[in-house]
């Protein structure tokens, strides 16, 4: 099971390393397969794999100029700062509640990717992604996805091509990600010769992903990726509960 789980993860790895997202988001739905505790299990490592496939991805994303850098890290301040709040809620709240909302946020997250280009914010408008970013930060944690799948879009949003949401959110999104984990660390139940591994796999992964989007993908292919990856992922997670 670890080689299957280790194999899939690295593919996983490089579609969100290309996305500047972290993992996180489809390694939830992933894991909750293999895994029977969302809470104690899949949340915290899959926050974990998040910050490490976000650092590798930054690293690429910078190498190739699309960091800017002061506004990723005010970003990366206030989400680290409220990530934590996210976690917190998650031990407190039903598993239904947690999969409703991910679900949601899937909705919504495919639907601002998928509108016209027209339809979107082309003005840069950082401000209000700014006063977004803390309530990003809470529910991704709350998730246990960590916060790109919901930063990334918002970037694109409101003015911020693909590659430079992508490397701006794959900054702000690592130091949040190991915030979110620490609310867990007393609590966690996992297997530490299943997480080395993937752990290994998903930064590999990450860095190529990020290294492959940084010169050779248009961004409309990036979103037309990121959307089709995540719709994918959700409907599979709620076939697997009626079939």
């Amino acid at each position: 099971m670890i080689i299957s789980l280790t194999a899939i993860l690295f593919v996983l790895s490089i579609i969100s390393g290309m996305l500047g997202i972290g993992v996180g988001m489809a390694s939830v739905p992933f894991l909750s397969l293999y895994l029977p505790d969302l809470v104690n299990g899949v949340q915290p490592l899959s926050l974990l794999l998040n910050g490490v496939t976000a650092l590798l991805s930054c690293t690429a994303f910078a190498r190739a100029g699309y960091v800017d850098w002061r506004k990723a890290l005010i970003l990366a301040v206030i989400m680290t700062l409220a990530a934590p709040l996210g976690s917190l809620l998650a031990r407190a709240a039903p598993h239904g509640l947690i999969w409703t909302v991910y679900l949601l946020s899937v909705i919504y997250v495919t639907y601002s990717l998928f509108r016209p280009r027209s339809a979107l914010n082309i003005r840069e408008n950082f401000r209000l992604v700014l006063w977004m970013s803390a309530p990003i930060a809470v529910l991704s944690s709350f998730l246990g996805v960590g916060a790109g799948f919901l930063l990334v879009p918002a970037l694109m949003v409101y003015g911020f091509d693909a590659k430079r949401a992508a490397g701006m959110s794959s900054c702000a999104v690592t130091p949040a990600s190991f915030a979110a984990v620490l609310p867990h660390v007393a609590h966690v139940n996992l297997d530490y010769a299943m997480v080395i591994p993937l752990l290994i796999a998903g930064a590999m992964g990450s860095f190529a992903g990020g290294w492959i989007a940084s010169r050779n993908v248009p961004d409309r292919h990036l979103r037309y990726l990121f959307g089709t990856v995540i719709i994918a992922i959700a409907l599979y997670r709620v076939a697997r509960d009626f079939i």
